[in-house]
C-alpha cells in the first residue's frame, strides 16, 4: 500500500500547472472557508494562473458547490458550521466520488495534530496553516493539483506516525490487499471501535461497516476481530 508521504516543505517557489500533462490552462480552485474576509483575502492572493471557480461557507455549501463545479483544488478549512458537525471530514466524506479527480489541501488555523490526521485519513493531500504567505499558498495549490502532498514544517511528522512504520515489504503484501477505505475500517476496529462508533467517524452506515470488515477479514484470512487486533498491533499499526 502507498501510504500518503509528505512533501517538501512549502516554499513558494515556481511550480509548472499540471506538469504531469503539460497543460497550461489555469488551476481552477473553490475555497471553502465560513469567514467571507478570509475567502476574499486568500482570492487576492493566489497567482493569476489560479482561478477561483466557486466558494462556500458551510458544509452544505461546500459538497454542492464542489460536486457543481468539479475543480482541480479544494482549499478546505477544517473547522466549518453546518452539516452533522463534522466539518472538514463531514465535506471530504460527501464529495468521496470526485477524490479521484479533485485534491483536497487543508487550510486551518489548527495545526492540532488530530485535525491533520483526520483531514489526511478522510482523502485531503495535504495541510498548511494560515500563517502561509500568498507566494507559499500559490505554489501549494500547483503542487497538490499535480498529484504532490504538501504540508506546512512539522505538520508531516503527524501523518508519519499516525500511518505507523510497518515494514515496506509487509506494507506492499499484506496492506495492498486492503482498498484505502478498508485501511481506514480495519485502523478503528483493531482499536477497539464498535461499528456504530466506527460507522459516525467516517460518516458510513453500520451495514457498509460490517461489510468493510467481512472485506477485510477475508483477505487478510484472519477469522475474528480479536485476531485483528493482534495482527496489527503486530505490524506497528495501531
Amino acid at each position: 500500500m502507498t501510504i500518503p508521504a509528505p512533501g517538501d516543505p512549502v516554499t513558494g517557489n515556481p511550480a509548472p500547472v499540471n506538469p504531469a500533462a503539460g497543460n497550461p490552462s489555469p488551476i481552477r480552485v473553490v475555497i471553502v472557508d465560513d469567514h467571507a474576509i478570509f475567502r476574499s483575502g486568500l482570492k487576492a492572493d493566489l497567482d493569476p494562473d489560479i482561478v477561483v471557480a466557486g466558494e462556500a461557507g458551510t458544509v452544505e455549501e461546500a459538497i454542492a458547490v464542489i460536486a457543481a463545479r468539479r475543480p482541480d483544488v479544494v482549499l478546505l478549512d477544517v473547522h466549518l458550521p453546518g452539516g452533522r458537525g463534522g466539518g472538514g471530514r463531514e465535506v471530504l466524506a460527501g464529495s468521496a466520488p470526485l477524490l479521484a479527480t479533485t485534491r483536497f489541501l487543508a487550510l486551518s488555523v489548527s495545526d492540532a495534530a488530530e485535525d491533520v490526521v483526520s483531514v489526511i485519513r478522510a482523502g485531503a493531500r495535504g495541510y498548511v496553516t494560515k500563517t502561509i504567505s500568498g507566494p507559499e499558498i500559490s505554489g501549494a495549490v500547483r503542487r497538490v493539483a499535480g498529484g504532490d502532498a504538501v504540508f506546512s514544517p512539522r505538520l508531516a511528522g503527524f501523518v508519519l506516525d499516525a500511518f505507523g512504520t510497518a515494514p515496506a515489504d509487509i506494507a506492499d503484501d499484506e496492506l495492498d490487499r486492503l482498498s484505502a477505505r478498508e485501511l481506514e475500517v480495519m485502523r478503528l476496529i483493531a482499536r477497539g471501535y464498535s461499528y456504530k462508533e466506527v460507522a459516525k467517524e467516517l460518516f458510513i452506515s453500520i451495514k457498509t461497516v460490517e461489510t468493510h470488515v467481512s472485506a477485510v477479514l477475508r483477505k487478510l484470512q484472519l477469522s475474528s476481530r480479536h485476531e485483528l487486533t493482534r495482527w496489527a498491533a503486530e505490524r506497528r499499526l495501531l
